[in-house]
């Protein structure tokens, strides 16, 4: 199986004044396509940063990273944008979703930069609001909907585009825990039933028995690379 992210002897490191951090130390990982990958760790450890760094949000100091087959430092600015634009999708912790949009127009509008009609990115934008159990909440707008309920708009927003990577960063943190395990439930059917590449980072230890494999980072290395049958039988011993 071919890997859908692979980053290699990755090192990134921030500067604050005459204090440096470094976040990444020569760290190697790849992610197969149509799984939930689960990075877990403690707050400060560079499991956000990986993330960036796999997405192409941010750039490493060294080492090469490729998604889908392309190396994405290799990239132009305006090429790595297309790229994201074409081939992923982002989740966050705090929604982004605009407080003037209902729901679905929040899910339509990027579409129209992909060259759907408006009439083509509505359609698709019922669909997905429906495949998150949002069919009767489409015209709300933010205001309106629940913590959990937003973050469902969030998430069929970034599936609207059919992405082949999906990356999440702390979706449920945010929710209560009843909110919180639909979300859960939602992205690991969208690595299922879509086919895609699910990378969420989160401390929410209720991911890892929805997750194919939990990667565990501390101090800016993966410690443990655990697959979910190892991890269960660790929680059952």
């Amino acid at each position: 199986m071919n890997a859908a992210l692979v980053a290699e002897n990755i090192d990134k490191s921030f500067v604050t004044g005459s204090v440096r951090a470094d976040v990444l130390r020569h760290l190697s990982v790849s992610v197969q396509a149509g799984e939930l990958t689960l990075i877990s760790g403690p707050s400060g450890c560079g499991k956000s940063t990986l993330l960036a760094i796999l997405s192409g949000l941010l750039r490493p100091d060294s080492g090469r990273v490729f998604a889908l087959g392309q190396e994405l430092i290799r990239l132009r600015a305006r090429e790595l944008e297309y790229f994201r634009l074409q081939h992923t999708g982002f989740v966050f912790q705090g929604f982004n979703l605009f407080p003037a949009l209902n729901a679905i127009e929040q899910v339509a509008l990027p579409l129209g930069y992909l060259g759907f009609s408006h009439a083509a990115a509505r359609r698709r934008a019922q669909t997905v609001l429906e495949e998150v159990g949002l069919g009767s909440r489409m015209t709300l707008r933010p205001a309106e909907l629940s913590g959990g309920e937003k973050q469902r708009v969030a998430i069929a927003r970034a599936l609207a585009k059919e992405p082949q990577l999906l990356f999440a960063d702390e979706p449920t943190s945010a929710l209560d825990a009843a909110n919180g395990q639909i979300i859960i439930d939602i992205l690991h059917g969208i690595a299922r039933t879509h086919r895609a590449t699910v990378l969420c980072v989160s401390h929410d230890q209720r991911l890892i028995s929805h997750a194919d494999r939990v990667l565990a980072m501390e101090d800016g290395k993966i410690l443990s690379d655990r697959r979910l049958r190892s991890v269960l039988r660790e929680e059952l011993l």
